[in-house]
């Protein structure tokens, strides 16, 4: 890896502010979001994602769509089926807790997905409208296969339940409705909220990226419970997700940038709409567990050194 590629993503302003909330955590500073405002910053982030997402998807041709959306279907079900296996078989946890590690990292962080995206803009410049639309595609089938794999077959209640929840869950609500606005509208209607939305974008998540700094130092004190081998599957399984995201970026015909982005999505895990849905599908399950592994270790590493491997990656394989 090029280390002024490695530079320019850790003295980014985004990696810079989740650098400073684990800092302030760390030496037990007052610095303290209400959870109001954290709830503020995640609606407006994901609608700004939808929106920009939605002006993007109405310049690009259907069939250009139908590729994109079939490999992104396919990486949902091999990493959280992937995850699973390694829980089981690795990791040693129950069929519970197994499902619940695989719906987590078969599903995607909205967050890194933004970051990726700002930094493959800065380094090939524009990428791939579809993107968003991807992101979109992968939260659903990932979580309903997580609670598949955790209950089996047979609990077809649990999954009708875990399915419309997610459906009707705050980010494909969001996300969705964000790129339906944006597609209907098209660029001169969402030049009338650019200000709001579109330049303000940057600030917002340097402000999202400071809480969730502070979040995931908390986190980071439950290692000692997790253990090491917990830790490095935390950090080697994205690593395989993001070889198989770049992969399957290059199959579905993306830009070099859209192929680092891809690579980025699928090596993420979610720790926002995976950990809702798990609480309510899967009650029992060891939800301190996910979020410690998804938020404490494979978020950071993802921010901090993921995104410009994937980056080397794409420029190298296309």
């Amino acid at each position: 890896m090029e280390i002024q590629l490695l530079i320019t993503n850790l003295t980014s302003p985004i990696v810079l502010a989740f650098a400073l909330g684990v800092i302030a955590r760390l030496i037990k500073s007052d610095l303290d979001f209400p959870p109001a405002l954290h709830s503020s910053l995640s609606i407006f982030l994901l609608l700004a994602i939808g929106l920009k997402g939605g002006v993007a998807l109405s310049r690009v041709p259907f069939a250009e769509l139908i590729l994109p959306i079939s490999a992104i279907l396919v990486g949902a079900l091999i990493t959280t089926f992937s995850a699973y296996i390694v829980a089981r078989r690795v990791l040693k946890l129950n069929a519970m807790d197994a499902g619940a590690l695989s719906a987590h990292y078969g599903s995607v962080s909205a967050v890194t997905f933004i970051a990726a995206q700002q930094f493959a803009q800065r380094q090939f410049g524009e990428v791939d409208g579809v993107l968003t639309a991807l992101l979109v595609v992968l939260e659903a089938p990932a979580l309903v296969l997580g609670v598949v794999l955790a209950l089996g077959a047979k609990s077809r209640q649990e999954l009708t339940f875990v399915a419309s929840e997610t459906v009707r869950g705050r980010t494909m609500v969001l996300l969705g409705g964000g790129m339906a606005i944006g597609f209907i509208s098209g660029s001169d209607g969402v030049r009338t909220v650019s200000p709001m939305f579109l330049e303000l974008f940057q600030g917002v998540l340097m402000l999202f990226l400071l809480e969730l700094g502070m979040l995931a130092a908390k986190h980071l004190a439950d290692l000692k419970k997790i253990g090491f081998k917990l830790a490095l599957v935390a950090v080697v399984l994205p690593l395989l997700h993001g070889v198989l995201g770049v992969g399957l970026g290059v199959l579905a015909g993306l830009s070099t940038g859209g192929v680092a982005v891809m690579g980025a999505m699928l090596a993420s895990a979610s720790y926002i709409a995976a950990p809702a849905a798990v609480r309510l599908a899967l009650p029992q399950a060891n939800a301190g567990l996910c979020i410690t592994a998804a938020l404490g270790i494979t978020f950071p590493f993802n921010l901090a050194l993921g995104i410009p491997l994937y980056a080397k990656l794409a420029a190298w394989w296309t």
